[in-house]
Parts: C-alpha cells; structure tokens; sequence
C-alpha cells in the first residue's frame, strides 16, 4: 500500500523464504481480491481497465478532472489551434475554455464540439467517421485522413491508462489509432488523466512514454511516480485539489 507494488524478489530476500513461497502466497491472496499478480510483481489495483460508458465515468473524479481543465486552458495561447481528444477529463478541460482569443479546435468528441460551441470565437473542426457510442467520440480512417490537412501547437489527450514501462492505452484499438495519428499531427502532446489512471493498462497501446510531451494530473498522484515521470524528461503540471 505504501508502494503500490512490490517485487517477488524482495519479497523473498527480506522475509528469507523461497520465491516459490512468496508466489503460493501471492496466488492465495488474488484469489482473496487484495492484490493483483504481474509479471514477477504484486500490484495494489488491478491494472486492466474495461471500457465504460461516457456518462457513467464523467460522474468519477470530478474535482480532480475540473481542476486538470484549469491547468490545461492556461497553456492556451491567443490564435491557437489545437486538437482535443475524447474523455470525460477533456470535456472538464473544454467546460474551462473561457473568453478565447480566436481559437482553433479539431475534435473527435461530439462533446467537446457541443461544449465549445457557445463560444462564438472558436472555430470547431468536427472530425468525422464512425461513432463509438460508448464515448460519444469518432473513430476510424476517415477521421485519420481529415487530421493530414491540418497542423496544430496542441494536443490534448485523454487517456484510460499510463503504465510507466509499458505507455499510455485506451480500452479501444480504432482510437488508439486516431490517437496515434494526432500525436503527429500536433507539436506538443499533452495528456490529461487524473491520478487513478496511473498503473493501469487498456487493451490498446496508444505510444510509449517518450511520444509524451506533457503529464496534467491532481495533486493526489504518489510521490514515486512524480518522481519517475520527472526522471524520464516529462514535463509533469500538478493540478491542487482539496
């Protein structure tokens, strides 16, 4: 609980019994629900995340993720044009865009759309193709052929996991790859995730951790991956929240 993980082997040097009993002793405590096995290592939460609908998970975290949306509406420049993913923390980030000065936004969320369309400054480019309904968001190429006409400062990119070692993931495969074709449409990728999507992992890899740019998260996250993310070059923002 203090680390969030632990390793077999130091689990066997510092209680001097056999790997082999540290991994009895581990399968009995999955089987309890109190841990999670993984590769060698025991683990707090379980780190595999099933994909939920979009109305159920904006209820989840809602100080955290208002507070994420503060911090990233600040980095928003006069003209911008930036990108906006899907996710329930980027329609926060969207609910915090205030007074624009003429501002540029590509979306694949039809939420986003809706949310930014009270601003009369802001042009909106809806990304098109097929609708996840799970999401309210579109997937699939056509989308990812609209993103080769364009070029943006930003990209603002909800994400369902960050595993350190493995990258950032979603729980859908045609998002991944429209995700995948907007970190290359933007300059700067910045991801937007509240401190519980830490350790976990969806079903579809988006890119490993040095295509990441930026880290917005809630003061909740642990010190011990504050200081992983400093130490692999991310800018990481601390969003405060009571």
């Amino acid at each position: 609980m203090q680390h969030n993980s632990v390793l077999v082997s130091d689990l066997s040097a510092k209680l001097n019994v056999s790997s082999v009993t540290i991994r009895k002793d581990l399968t009995e405590l999955e089987k309890e629900k109190k841990l999670y096995r993984n590769h060698g290592k025991a683990i707090l939460i379980n780190p595999y995340i099933t994909n939920r609908d979009v109305n159920e998970k904006e209820k989840f975290f809602v100080e955290e993720k208002r507070a994420i949306g503060t911090c990233a509406a600040s980095l928003i420049t006069p003209k911008d044009s930036i990108l906006i993913a899907s996710g329930t923390t980027v329609h926060y980030f969207a609910r915090q865009i205030h007074n624009p000065d003429h501002l540029t936004v590509i979306t694949a969320s039809l939420q986003v759309s809706e949310i930014l369309s009270q601003h009369q400054d802001i042009d909106i480019i809806q990304l098109g193709g097929l609708l996840r309904h799970s999401s309210l968001s579109v997937v699939s190429k056509y989308a990812e052929m609209m993103l080769a006409n364009f070029s943006c400062s930003k990209l603002y990119l909800g994400v369902d996991g960050i595993d350190l070692d493995y990258g950032i993931t979603t729980t859908n495969l045609m998002e991944a790859n429209l995700n995948r074709t907007m970190i290359q449409t933007a300059q700067k990728t910045i991801v937007l995730a509240d401190s519980s999507k830490f350790g976990r992992r969806g079903f579809s890899k988006i890119c490993d951790m040095e295509e990441v740019d930026q880290i917005i998260t809630d003061s909740h996250v642990s010190p011990s991956i504050i200081k992983k993310i400093e130490e692999m070059g991310i800018e990481l923002t601390i969003a405060e929240v009571n």
